[in-house]
């Protein structure tokens, strides 16, 4: 890359070389509310930085000025000090020799007799065809989207309910509208390029003109808003009811749209995510879209037999129990699980689990009625578990 008493682009913006268009824009921003004339009156070092900011800008927004700039340094881009004069070459990255003798700079045909001066073909490179491709900074840009959290109750979140919630974003300046620039009096003509909206560069003894930054490519002079600073959005905390969705779980999103932070320069806003948080119920458990319960028994119902009520999320259910159940015994109890947020009007199941509750006998009557029912039932039920865990 040519030598240069100029500061290099990237290090005027603070980024890095592979930082992408939106980190260039950024920083840009950030940059030209610090130096912006306006918010430093009579500060000529302000300025001459602010002209510096705004020149890297406009060349590291552009690919194909930025993918000059990138090859060539300063030789090929808008300031250059190393572009020769006619007659002159310039070496590139790779050792190649570039000749630019046998173009004219002045402006008039060729040496070889073509209609094109290499300044109309530079500034067609630059701007991407004949006209102006003035790339501005107030180039509409969509929002971010935000996300917030919310707690709700196991009962809320199979139900559903209606939650009021308050969260700050970024809404858009209602004294620029969003403009980040107010007019000043009757808006005069921009005085950094004197109404044409561009300024004139030179590189070498070529020049083109560039889209103005001061002014945005308008003509017209424009005064920082100082209610935003220039960023064309205020901090502003908002409150709404916001409906949760019946069947929400722990962890779940869902989108309320437009409610994120506004957009720059009439770019759409961003959305808003809420995220529930559901607090654990000392009875049903949520697993996907079904719901797992315990439920105990009597060795009696366990034994013979029964028709047992067990909770559900819609009140109580009957559930048969089978003459010889064990504990641990699952039933299924079809469509009472939480209703499905992906799939709608589906619901899961609710899955209840046995637990057979053993007697404690109080009285020898009761220890009598048990021993007999050992002689009658001698089955040992662990008989099957010496053949399984011998070692071979």
């Amino acid at each position: 890359m040519p030598t240069s008493t100029k500061q290099d682009y990237y290090e005027l913006l603070g980024v890095g070389r592979s930082a992408a268009v939106k980190e260039i824009r950024q920083a840009y921003r950030k940059l030209a509310r610090k130096y912006h004339p306006d918010l430093n009156p009579g500060d000529k070092s302000a300025e001459e930085k602010f002209k510096q900011i705004s020149e890297a800008y406009e060349v590291l927004s552009d690919k194909k000025k930025r993918d000059t700039y990138d090859q060539f340094g300063f030789a090929g881009s808008n300031v250059g000090q190393g572009m020769p004069g006619p007659g002159g070459g310039a070496q590139g990255p790779d050792g190649i020799h570039f000749d630019f003798g046998g173009f004219d700079f002045g402006g008039g045909s060729g040496a070889g007799g073509g209609n094109a001066s290499f300044r109309d073909i530079f500034s067609q490179m630059f701007r991407g065809g004949g006209g102006p491709n003035v790339q501005r900074e107030d180039e509409p840009e969509p929002g971010l989207d935000l996300e917030y959290e919310i707690e709700i109750s196991f009962a809320e979140s199979i139900r559903g309910a209606v939650k009021k919630i308050h969260y700050t974003r970024q809404d858009v300046c209602p004294d620029c509208h969003g403009a980040g620039f107010t007019a000043t009096g009757k808006s005069q003509p921009c005085r950094e390029c004197n109404g044409t909206g561009q300024v004139t560069r030179t590189a070498g003894k070529m020049r083109f003109q560039v889209g103005c930054q001061a002014c945005g490519g308008t003509g017209r002079s424009r005064t920082l808003c100082r209610a935003c600073g220039g960023e064309g959005r205020i901090l502003r905390t908002e409150t709404f009811e916001v409906r949760i969705p019946a069947g929400m779980g722990d962890g779940s999103r869902f989108r309320v749209a437009g409610r994120g932070n506004a957009g720059t320069n009439g770019g759409p806003p961003g959305d808003l995510y809420i995220i529930t948080r559901v607090a654990p119920h000392p009875f049903f458990e949520r697993r996907g879209d079904d719901i797992y319960t315990r439920i105990p028994i009597t060795i009696t119902e366990a034994a013979l037999g029964a028709k047992v009520e067990v909770p559900t999320v819609d009140g109580r259910s009957l559930v048969r129990i089978p003459p010889g159940t064990n504990s641990g015994k699952s039933f299924r109890l079809r469509e009472k699980g939480a209703p499905s947020v992906r799939h709608h009007g589906r619901r899961g199941d609710q899955y209840v689990e046995v637990q057979v509750v053993v007697p404690r006998p109080e009285d020898e009557k009761t220890r009598e009625l048990l021993r007999e029912l050992a002689r009658l039932e001698p089955t040992d039920p662990r008989a099957h578990i010496f053949e399984t865990a011998v070692l071979s």
